[in-house]
């Protein structure tokens, strides 16, 4: 066995626009005085596009576009970066969900995955089968209350390692190294991880919508939350800041806490 020490995330995907689509779009409905700013990211551009889209709002009224313009606008903010912290400021938030990052989570425990499955609205996930994959070396979450406290740290040390025996033990009594069946091991392994800790060891695929990771981000970095969601999404946290800035300009992280709170947090 082995205890994991610190969870890794990695980025893997996340939305970008399809080359020359939008500008099809736009010259279609008039060529407004609008483009996208090659300094931001695709995703925010994205988000402005949607929005602008919605109010017709490319450019300043012009009655030679009428597909792209509105003669409620006499005028229009300018910058994406405006642009969103207004979109975040009024509270319209649907415009984020066009924008998708993913992450791999892994050396997390199935502690964390029955934590952060329970979002559901906006998010995907896809994690590590234990019907399929045998348990023949355990690693384990250990929590940072355990860590300094060396009698604890045997007594998880224990557990884990007759748990670990445990399955071996299975193994061998129902011979599963010599079943050529792949239907009947996987029924068996099944069956075998009945007798895993929760604090398991697991790697698990999570997709969300920015707006989804932005209410993720503030309810589980909270000071109240358990202790490795926060680290996990403390990760997520800098690597969405880092990708969106401009989605993610009003976050504030806590340098004693890691808490991440957001001056418009009901987008």
């Amino acid at each position: 066995m082995s205890f994991i020490h610190a969870p890794k995330v990695y980025l893997v995907a996340k939305t970008t626009l399809v080359p020359g689509g939008l500008e099809e779009f736009l010259r279609d409905i008039g060529d407004p005085d609008w483009a996208p700013d090659p300094d931001v990211s695709d995703g925010e551009n994205l988000i402005e596009a949607a929005g602008r889209m919605c109010y017709r709002s490319w450019q300043p009224y012009d009655p030679a576009k009428p597909q792209a313009t509105n003669p409620n606008v006499s005028r229009v903010r300018e910058g994406n970066q405006p642009y969103i912290l207004n979109v975040l400021k009024s509270g319209h938030g649907s415009i984020l969900e066009h924008v998708n990052m993913t992450f791999i989570c892994h050396g997390v425990s199935r502690v964390f995955t029955h934590e952060l499955i329970r979002h559901r609205a906006g998010m995907a996930y896809s994690q590590e089968s234990l019907r399929y994959v045998r348990l023949d070396d355990l690693s384990f979450w250990l929590p940072d209350a355990a860590r300094d406290n060396p009698e604890a740290v045997q007594k998880f040390r224990d557990v884990v390692d007759f748990l670990q025996g445990v399955q071996r033990d299975l193994a061998d009594i129902f011979d599963i190294e010599n079943i050529a069946d792949f239907a009947t091991k996987k029924k068996l392994t099944s069956m075998f991880r009945r007798l895993a800790p929760i604090g398991l060891g697991t790697t698990i695929a999570v997709t969300g919508n920015l707006r989804t990771w932005r209410h993720v981000i503030e309810m589980r970095t909270s000071v109240h939350a358990e202790e490795e969601i926060r680290e996990v999404c403390g990760q997520i946290a800098v690597i969405c800041e880092r990708e969106y800035p401009n989605v993610f300009q009003d976050m504030g992280i806590d340098e004693d806490t890691g808490e991440c709170r957001f001056a418009s947090h009901k987008v």
